[in-house]
């Protein structure tokens, strides 16, 4: 979802099956998607706040969402082999968009990028930490311009309702995506 280029790459989870799963866009229709959309336009990377259907008139700006599956897993959470199943979208999206910054909401999302940034010989192994808000520099050949990926918890449920991600904490990270972009 988003635009042919983009400099911010979201990357998720798998979609929702209340959500993109009925809907048919990412974080659209469910409660993650409330909290990602109203971040993204305080942000400046959409156009509203809010996204409740696919012809809701949402236009992203200079971001595209991905996820690491292509379909709502059992549980709300895939195995391994599905992610191993879906990781060629994945890859494919970054090679198409060809981003300054990758998002990864939550861990499963942060190891998915990080494993393609390792076999592209950006990053060096092991994998490197993922906690909310932390950065990690991709030293991707023939970019003059500094690559990033970044992470932050997921605006699930079971994050919001707990206070592991606030709205303030999801706020900084957009603002975070801007710092990086255009360092002062």
């Amino acid at each position: 979802m988003g635009p042919g280029r983009a400099s911010l790459l979201i990357v998720g989870l798998a979609p929702g099956a209340h959500g993109a799963n009925r809907t048919g866009r990412m974080f659209t229709g469910d409660r993650s998607g409330d909290w990602l959309f109203r971040a993204l336009h305080k942000a400046g990377y959409c156009n509203q706040a809010e996204s409740t259907s696919s012809s809701d008139g949402l236009r992203l700006s200079d971001c595209a969402i991905t996820a690491v599956c292509h379909c709502a897993p059992p549980d709300n959470k895939p195995n391994s082999e599905e992610i191993t199943q879906c990781q060629p979208f994945l890859d494919q999206t970054i090679r198409l968009l060809r981003p300054r910054v990758y998002l990864a909401l939550g861990g499963l999302a942060w190891k998915a990028v990080a494993r393609y940034a390792i076999d592209q010989q950006w990053l060096a192994s092991p994998l490197p930490s993922f906690t909310h808000g932390s950065a990690v520099e991709l030293k991707i050949p023939r970019r003059r311009k500094r690559c990033w990926l970044l992470g932050s918890y997921h605006p699930s449920q079971q994050n919001t309702f707990t206070g592991r991600l606030t709205e303030k904490m999801l706020d900084d990270v957009f603002v975070k995506t801007r710092q990086l972009m255009n360092p002062i």
